[in-house]
């Protein structure tokens, strides 16, 4: 078995605050739900010599979710973990959709995962649900604890959300369960109510602070306001950002005309300076104040090291100065 390689001492990567909970962070840190067969299978080994390329580089801080993969995620993440110290790396996973197991056979890709349908998702944002979903993952994780705990997607469960898995997550918190609680969503709005009406540490913010998707401008100010950390994901807004080209897509699916061809105008100015668009991306998600980390997706050691190498990258202040004046950003 490789070593992971968790670095000691004065090599110990940065680290930062989740809001005021005192859990620490990586500036950038790792998603699962690419090592979680994500459209295409990734066999054991490839997922997790992802997890230890993001530990050599160091990334200590994951991202994962039962959603991922009907749990396939999590326990392929805590199967590298385990290895190590507890106190050395941060875990974040998320509560909102239970587990049950089924019969019916056939694969989960109407979900986007290439895994068997050995399960089915059940919304349940109730105080009951949001024990057991945690409970589940810890076993599948097979940890005794996890940092942190967003609920996942309450988009449609706005009340249930606020009036019953909420108060369960402060109740989690304070005796001590998981160290800091959020919820994690692909739009801003309700983010910006949790920011406001709630006390949570961080949120999530998926594919809305982007080079393309601006639709953050609220959530970003709110949460600095609130002393409240946001941990942005989807940099690369599911792949356009990335490699732009025709059949990209952008929030998984297909990239229309007009913001390929904005991609492609911002690729072209960001090798005009000198850097990339993906290094552009990941800084353009970083720079905000508000901002403690960004998350990014990875199927491989090699999307890792890309994405560590994109995320150090400089990008010079005259890259920003052009995209403004020509209204690309």
């Amino acid at each position: 078995m490789s070593d992971p390689g968790v670095p000691t001492g004065p090599s110990e990567p940065v680290r930062r605050t989740l809001g005021r909970s005192g859990v620490e962070i990586t500036p950038l840190a790792l998603g699962t739900s690419g090592i979680a067969n994500l459209y295409t299978p990734v066999t054991e080994e490839q997922a997790q010599e992802a997890v230890r390329a993001a530990l050599r580089r160091g990334i200590r801080s994951f991202d994962t979710a039962p959603h991922y993969g009907l749990g396939l995620a999590e326990r392929r993440l805590g199967a590298v973990l385990r290895e190590l110290p507890r106190d050395t790396y941060t875990v974040s996973t998320k509560v909102g959709r239970r587990l049950e197991p089924s019969d019916a056979g056939g694969d989960d890709l109407a979900h986007g995962f290439a895994v068997p349908a050995t399960h089915r998702r059940v919304w349940d944002f109730s105080a009951d649900g949001v024990r057991r979903c945690l409970e589940a993952s810890l076993e599948r994780l097979g940890l005794d604890r996890v940092d942190v705990v967003y609920l996942h997607d309450p988009d449609d469960h706005e009340d249930q959300a606020f009036r019953e898995a909420y108060p369960a997550l402060e109740r989690l918190r304070s005796e001590g369960v998981v160290g800091a609680i959020g919820a994690g969503m692909n739009q801003t709005a309700m983010l910006t109510r949790f920011v406001r009406d709630t006390d949570v540490d961080v949120v999530l913010c998926a594919g809305r602070h982007t080079l393309l998707d601006h639709s953050a401008a609220e959530l970003l100010p709110a949460a600095l306001d609130h002393g409240v950390s946001v941990v942005v994901g989807g940099a690369f807004n599911s792949g356009l950002l990335a490699d732009p080209r025709p059949g990209a897509t952008y929030d998984y699916a297909a990239a229309p005309a007009a913001l390929l061809e904005r991609a492609l105008r911002i690729k072209e100015a960001a090798e005009r300076h000198g850097t990339s668009l993906r290094a552009a991306a990941l800084a353009h998600c970083a720079a905000h104040p508000a901002v403690t980390a960004v998350l990014v997706g990875a199927r491989s050691a090699a999307e890792v090291d890309d994405c560590a190498d994109r995320f150090a990258e400089p990008v010079p202040d005259a890259l920003w100065e052009e995209l403004r004046t020509t209204g690309l950003l």
